[in-house]
């Protein structure tokens, strides 16, 4: 077949014209990662949870279900999740139930939890989740869940340890009871746990403790590269922060030179790792005219032992609007921090729920609120995470069972609402969200 000019020419552009739309049509299908999201849509007391998960579209931060999904977290009231590194393994914390049907847990008797476990997954093709295994903790109440950096051992924080007589093995001869942590080997090959045992603390019969023990009333925790450092207290008694030693070798934990550490605070919520940094989040209580304080933000960075060390500045106030601050993210470049604020759940008219949003003094690391913040979220929101190519944020809501996605400024730090719709509907009410950047 011959052409003539004038038709090799409109042969020409025709290609150059669908090359482009090629391009343009592989820009804007390209997945950039997956976002899970763990929560509760039964409303039975043994029913199980649920994993949500999404495409994440590079161009406009759209999420699309992830086909397959969702599925059944491997029990009842699934909350913190985490991926190994490699993403090859994803472990859910599914907390149980207590005997009123929810997973208020502490203590034993009414307020224990049964069939706490955790389930394991594997991450296949196109972020498609298949179970696994089942693995238990040995502590009582489990409710919060580390993995270290390497991706060889995994932490679950237990509210409560079972036996009181080896809190004062680990704790000191005042401690009468106490939390634990248990430690889990990951096997690179399967993604299975084995027990790691507490080989410096051994118990009266002379085996080595199956936990490690931490303060009563533990709060939240968190992974260093080189600590683990668990949140406990009350009200009552004040809150403080109690540091291991983490061994990367072994995965073991043992007691660092540096004991507990007081706060002189007493409503903290979280405690938060990020850009190098140890954040704890306090929320104020409610004062006698019946309106409630500004909420805080206490800053520190990490000395010797795990000795926690406040930032220039010293303590930073919450949003005045927001209340009750639950998680915090530092982005990518450490430019930029946000904190997330549940709000009064109780309340329908004010919920104060939104993300205080900072700016981080790139010399002296201090907090300065970001011009126009707050940032709205859904009703109730529980978690935050960054896109892996660091243009997208994200949150999840328990209230309305949504996610509410933002671009976030390079240069301002403003969270501005995506091109398209940023809600998207979740089957249920959320619980945890986490992010996958590997897509193949």
């Amino acid at each position: 077949m011959k052409f003539t000019k004038f038709g090799k020419a409109l042969l020409m552009s025709a290609l150059s014209i669908g090359v482009i739309f090629s391009v343009t049509s592989c820009v804007q299908s390209y997945t950039v990662g997956y976002l899970y999201v763990t929560g509760t849509v039964t409303a039975q007391s043994g029913g199980n949870g649920i994993i949500s998960g999404f495409r994440i579209d590079h161009n406009t931060g759209t999420l699309t279900a992830i086909d397959g999904l969702p599925i059944s977290s491997g029990g009842a009231n699934p909350g913190r999740a985490v991926l190994i590194v490699g993403s090859k393994f994803l472990y859910v914390l599914n907390r149980g139930v207590n005997s009123l049907g929810n997973a208020n847990c502490f203590g034993a008797g009414a307020n224990e939890c049964q069939n706490s476990n955790i389930e394991e997954f594997a991450v296949g093709g196109n972020g498609i989740l298949t179970p696994q295994a089942t693995f238990y903790t040995q502590g009582l109440n489990p409710f919060r869940i580390v993995a270290d950096t390497s991706g060889n051992y995994l932490y679950v924080l237990d509210h409560d340890a079972p036996s009181s007589s080896a809190c004062a093995l680990a704790l000191g001869a005042g401690a009468t009871s106490c939390g634990d942590i248990t430690a889990f080997q990951i096997n690179q090959t399967t993604g299975r746990l084995q027990l790691v045992v507490n080989a410096p603390v051994t118990a009266a019969n002379g085996a080595a403790l199956p936990y490690f023990p931490v303060p009563a009333n533990p709060i939240d925790f968190l992974f260093n590269s080189q600590f683990v450092l668990t949140l406990s207290g009350t009200p009552a008694t004040g809150d403080l922060v109690f540091p291991y030693t983490y061994n990367s070798f072994n995965g073991q934990l043992t007691l660092s030179q540096n004991s507990t550490q007081p706060l002189n605070i007493g409503h903290a919520t979280a405690i938060v790792a990020g850009g190098g940094y140890v954040y704890v989040l306090d929320d104020e209580p409610i004062v006698a005219n019946g309106t409630t304080s500004s909420s805080q933000i206490l800053p520190f960075s990490l000395g010797t032992g795990g000795a926690l060390q406040a930032q220039t500045g010293g303590i930073v106030p919450d949003d005045p609007t927001l209340s009750n601050p639950i998680y915090l993210l530092v982005e990518a470049k450490a430019k930029f921090l946000y904190v997330v604020n549940q709000g009064n759940n109780t309340n329908t008219t004010n919920s104060q729920s939104g993300i205080a949003g900072y700016v981080i003094d790139p010399s002296t690391h201090q907090l300065s609120f970001i011009a126009g913040e707050p940032f709205g979220t859904g009703a109730g929101p529980q978690c935050m995470v960054e896109d892996p190519s660091d243009q997208f944020v994200y949150e999840a809501d328990f209230n309305d069972s949504s996610i509410t996605g933002r671009v976030v400024d390079p240069n301002s730090g403003v969270l501005n609402n995506l091109r398209v719709s940023p809600n998207f509907a979740l089957q249920g009410p959320a619980a945890w969200c986490l992010v996958d950047g590997r897509t193949n």
